[in-house]
């Protein structure tokens, strides 16, 4: 049978508005949390957490298998409690008042074999309060919307793997969310629906709803995600802006010159290297303006200059370790290996 245990623990009874001491503000964030520590048998699996979801972002939890997202992802949710700290979410101490606002695709999926694909989608709609008749008028048009409209009586168990995820992932959508978490959404899917989901989740921060999902695969954060936080050891180092994170190494400059000697070498910076007519060296704090000039001034022949930011990866790899980065090496190639 189907794992949906997540799901219906997250399902609530409530009307999933927000009154008195929970009542939301509009700038408020969507997700708040400070300090949540949870251990199981004396290991300590989430150390000290720190995030602030900003609302109609897509944020992303990056860090390798066991690094603690799924914990943080379900303590936030309500679906387990914190051992200490706090969280609100949506405005609400308890995540449980505001569920039916709330869409989430768990990392072990699950579907019932033997539903359509079209009640399978009313079903996960019910779990949050929608009534089963709208579930499947909304899960028709969410099947033909995504290309999925020929499948929409079939049974789950007829549809190929990546297909029944694309459906509980609707399922995941269709009672209209103001918050999606999604855990590890890109697992398992081929390149193709890789993209489809991509513009998926572009979609839906552009209509205002506050997207966050975990990862092993930085190319998806970097690509889709406002902020960022990166996760290793149960501990979060790094909670910001991509752009943030990526600044956390300096830009590295790319210069080619007609001259290979002159007065201007004594101009370049003291980690410059050489390679022929290429010299290679970090971004002065100054500015490459100055730099320029005195080039320039000194007839060096300028024939190209490049400025490259450092990536997502390389900001991982200085924030969170070797260890963690081969970590996420080692997990990407077993799944591209399956």
């Amino acid at each position: 049978m189907a794992r949906v245990t997540d799901a219906c623990m997250l399902a609530d009874l409530g009307d999933g508005l927000v009154t008195g001491n929970g009542a939301a503000m509009v700038n408020a964030p969507a997700i708040e949390a400070r300090g949540l520590i949870k251990r199981f048998d004396g290991f300590t699996a989430v150390d000290g957490v720190d995030l602030t979801v900003p609302q109609g972002t897509i944020y992303g939890i990056l860090g390798p298998n066991g690094a603690g997202k799924t914990t943080t992802l379900r303590m936030l949710l309500g679906i387990i409690d914190p051992d200490e700290g706090y969280r609100r979410v949506l405005g609400a101490e308890r995540p449980h008042d505001v569920a039916r606002q709330i869409g989430y695709l768990p990392e072990e999926r699950g579907l019932y074999p033997a539903m359509k694909a079209t009640e399978a989608i009313a079903f996960v709609g019910a779990l949050r309060g929608l009534p089963l008749k709208e579930g499947r008028r909304r899960g028709r048009e969410l099947l033909e919307a995504n290309g999925l409209g020929y499948a929409a009586d079939r049974q789950i168990r007829q549809l190929s793997k990546g297909m029944a995820q694309q459906v509980q992932i609707l399922g995941t959508l269709v009672h209209r969310p103001r918050l999606v978490v999604l855990d590890e959404p890109f697992s398992g899917l081929d390149a193709l629906n890789q993209g489809k989901l991509e513009k998926l989740i572009r979609g839906l921060a552009e209509d205002g709803t506050t997207v966050i999902f975990s990862t092993h695969v930085i190319a998806h954060a970097e690509r889709l995600c406002d902020e960022v936080a990166i996760i290793a050891g149960g501990k979060v180092p790094f909670a910001g802006p991509v752009d943030v994170a990526r600044d956390r190494i300096a830009p590295q400059v790319r210069l080619e010159t007609r001259e290979r000697t002159g007065d201007w070498r004594s101009a370049l910076p003291h980690d410059a290297r050489q390679d022929g007519r290429f010299w290679s060296f970090t971004l002065p704090d100054t500015g490459v303006e100055p730099l320029l000039r005195a080039l320039i001034a000194a007839d060096a022949g300028i024939l190209s200059l490049s400025i490259e930011r450092a990536g997502l990866h390389d900001a991982f790899v200085a924030i969170a370790g070797e260890a963690a980065a081969r970590a996420l090496a080692a997990e990407k190639a077993e799944e591209a290996a399956r």
